[in-house]
This record gives structure tokens, C-alpha cells and sequence, in this order.
């Protein structure tokens, strides 16, 4: 079975955990908005694998922003604090999938470009929580995706050797911090990165729809 290989699998927050890549768009339009600044189509991209700290530095200088990166992060946990606790859902078969991993006693890690108050608000609410060893943000560490910061730090934390660890990601960028790290990688489909299938594709060792199609694919 594949995941005898492995001793620990090691998870993305946005978009391979959870639907919730819509809000950040919503977010950011509403925050410029604040300050009459109108929203950039390609903006999205421009910050993708940035840890919460480096995408406020980003905002802030290209915006031209007077407000503190303190307080620009804390705006932006203010906004989405009612999105992640109340309006962010589980995507297809984590439960049960987690369930499975814990079964097997692997050590499970969060590896997110997300605030940690963010990603405590979402995996409380959705009652995920104990499933987890270890959460590392981008802010824990010097550089967030694509560099392997985040994933080599959960792997000090869980005591497992980077090559025994499996990465699940969402995004090309994530995909090459795992890769980076020296792991083995599987994307995983979001309608949000639907538009950069093929760049995921090889910067994977393997890939699935959702949780269901892992254990159909690689289980069985």
C-alpha cells in the first residue's frame, strides 16, 4: 500500500482541507475598496504560496499603504474570522480520510500560508482539530511557498525524515515546497487552480479529485 511508505502526511489548509479559496478574493476586493483602490485581476496569482506576513509586506508596498503590517494582518483576520468559523466546509472525504490516517497512527501536519488564529479558527469549528500533531504557518518560519520552510519545519516538529513525508497541496507553488523539501507530493483538485491542472500534474507523484478518489485510486 502506498502509504506504508510514509510516516507522516503533511496538509495544505486552503483548498485541499477546505473549500475556502473563494473568500480571499472577496476579502481582498472589500479591504482595497477601503482605501479606493480598485482590485487587479492578476493579484491573485502575484501572492499565491506567500505566508500571511509577506502578502501584507506585498500590499502594503505595492498599495502604498499607510496602515502597519500589524495592522493590515489584522484587519484581514477580522474580515475573515466569520468566513472561516461559519461558512468554510471540509472537501469531499477529509473526515474520513483523517480518520483512516489516524487508524494507521501516521502523524498528521498542517502546512499553511494562512494565519495560525485563521487556521485554528477553521479546523475548530469544523471539528478537525485533534486529528493534527503539528501546524506550521508561513509566519513560523523565514520564507513561505515555494520555498520548503513550512514543510521542513513540520517534519522537525514530527520527527519524521522529509522523504518519509507525503504532502497534499492545491497549488502549483505548494506542490514545489514539497517537492523542495525533498517529499512526495499529490495534488489535489479546486475549481480555484482548475486553469493550472497540468502544471500540478508534474510536480506530483500523485494526484486525486478528493479524499474518496485517493482511496479508490491508491488503496484499493
Amino acid at each position: 500500500m502506498i502509504l506504508d511508505k510514509f510516516d507522516a502526511v503533511i496538509f495544505d489548509l486552503d483548498g485541499t482541507l477546505v473549500d475556502s479559496m473563494w473568500l480571499w478574493k472577496d476579502i481582498d476586493i472589500d479591504y482595497l475598496a477601503r482605501f479606493n483602490i480598485p482590485y487587479e485581476e492578476e493579484l491573485q496569482s502575484k501572492i499565491e504560496g506567500m505566508s500571511f506576513t509577506e502578502t501584507a509586506i506585498y500590499f502594503k508596498e505595492h498599495f502604498k499603504l499607510d496602515d502597519s503590517i500589524e495592522k493590515i494582518k489584522e484587519d484581514w483576520n477580522e474580515m475573515a474570522y466569520d468566513k472561516y468559523s461559519h461558512k468554510v466546509s471540509l472537501k469531499k472525504g477529509v473526515y474520513s480520510f483523517l480518520e483512516y490516517l489516524k487508524g494507521l497512527n501516521k502523524k498528521i501536519g498542517i502546512a499553511t500560508s494562512n494565519s495560525k488564529e485563521l487556521t485554528l479558527a477553521c479546523i475548530n469549528s469544523l471539528d478537525i482539530s485533534d486529528f493534527f500533531d503539528c501546524i506550521v504557518t508561513g509566519s513560523d518560519v523565514k520564507k513561505g511557498k515555494p520555498a520548503p520552510d513550512v514543510y521542513l519545519e513540520n517534519a522537525r516538529l514530527l520527527e519524521v525524515l522529509p522523504e518519509k513525508c507525503l504532502v497534499f497541496e492545491d497549488i502549483p507553488v505548494g506542490l514545489l515546497a514539497g517537492r523542495n523539501a525533498g517529499m512526495s507530493t499529490c495534488s489535489v483538485y479546486d475549481e480555484y487552480s482548475k486553469d493550472v491542472s497540468a502544471e500540478k500534474l508534474k510536480l506530483s507523484d500523485y494526484n486525486i479529485v478528493d479524499y474518496i478518489d485517493f482511496k479508490n485510486k491508491y488503496l484499493g
